[in-house]
């Protein structure tokens, strides 16, 4: 039973993580760590395939082993967060613009302490 829910769940990390690559908002590589770390549970190969991936493969090995983001990765990550801080304050405006900012100063900051 647990080995079918961790397929189901790699599944659809998987088919969030291919939105996200046409999404500019929705992160890829996350969803596609969390489908590496289900396939791994559930089913090696497709866990493999993944790893092997020509595009999606290095950054999720150089995660698994050394907890590494790539500096071009880090600034697509800033990037996109402050994109999104931008666009609430002047879609919603103030105050409701402090709560992506205060999201983007905490993870922003924890992705920008993160090996390269």
């Amino acid at each position: 039973m647990r080995r079918h829910l961790y397929l189901a769940g790699g599944i659809a990390s998987v088919a969030l993580g291919t939105i996200g690559a046409f999404l500019p908002l929705l992160p890829t590589v996350p969803f596609l760590l969390l489908a590496a770390f289900c396939f791994a549970r559930s089913n090696p190969a497709w866990e493999q395939r993944l790893l092997d991936h020509p595009r999606y493969g290095p950054p999720l090995r150089e995660w698994r082993e050394r907890r590494a983001i790539s500096r071009k990765g880090k600034v697509a990550a800033l990037g996109a967060m402050a994109f999104g801080v931008v666009l609430t304050a002047v879609t919603a405006g103030w105050p409701w613009v402090l709560i992506p900012a205060g999201v983007m100063g905490v993870t922003g900051t924890w992705i920008w302490t993160r090996a390269e």
